[in-house]
């Protein structure tokens, strides 16, 4: 008896809610939303040519990266962006935490975690256009290869406490440069060689110089003094 091919509505509602979430995402990133602005869901929806559920539902998801913020009995407005001070603090913080992630993970790696991360540094390279849709497969590996390594660490409370700080966004919403080129990607590669090769010193060392080295772009950009 021949199986007949069904498509669930269910399926469908999340494949909407999906793209709607990515492209609010994409012009939050872009700075077609502009940082500030409200955010009108039956506008959006008007725009995009969906219904308000999926706006509503990507909003929701926004707000829990912090590039959106609920104002009460106003609706949404896209969140400002990082200040000096807030860029200084995701930096220290993560200068105490990921250096000590990083030495755990490599006395903790194991040949599928090795693999694990070799895979990753490999999947990437620099696009041309310097658009967050160009950007995005590398924004989705930098969100990767630190998840990684924060879970080859074995702590749980660094991986929540990590994650929940959406770093990788709110500094890649800033300014294309300040995340990502040639050298950020060769600092992937020494802080993954690291701790694939079991090397602890190395790895601390690595991952310590990636956020100095980071930290460091974002204050010789100029954009703080704009």
């Amino acid at each position: 008896m021949a199986v007949r091919e069904t498509h669930s509505p269910t399926t469908g509602r999340v494949m909407v809610a999906d793209e709607t979430y990515e492209r609010l995402k994409a012009r939050i990133m872009d700075h077609d939303i502009a940082p500030g602005d409200r955010l009108s869901i039956d506008g959006l929806a008007r725009e995009l040519q969906v219904s308000q559920t999926p706006v509503r539902e990507s909003l929701a998801r926004l707000e829990s990266e912090g590039l959106v913020v609920k104002v009460p009995l106003r609706g949404y407005r896209a969140t400002e962006l990082l200040t000096e001070e807030e860029f200084a603090d995701i930096f220290q913080l993560r200068g105490l935490l990921e250096p000590w992630a990083a030495r755990r993970a490599a006395e903790r790696i194991t040949g599928t975690g090795a693999r694990a991360l070799q895979q990753e540094v490999d999947s990437v390279s620099l696009p041309r256009d310097a658009t967050y849709d160009a950007y995005q497969a590398l924004a989705a590996h930098d969100e990767r290869l630190h998840h990684l390594v924060w879970g080859l660490s074995g702590s749980p409370q660094v991986l929540r406490a990590l994650s929940l700080t959406h770093c990788h966004l709110h500094i890649f919403r800033l300014h294309w440069e300040l995340s990502f080129g040639p050298d950020t990607l060769a600092e992937h590669r020494r802080i993954a060689a690291a701790v694939a090769s079991g090397d602890p010193e190395g790895a601390e060392r690595a991952m310590a110089e990636h956020l100095e080295a980071g930290g460091l772009r974002g204050r010789l950009s100029g954009y703080f003094s704009q």
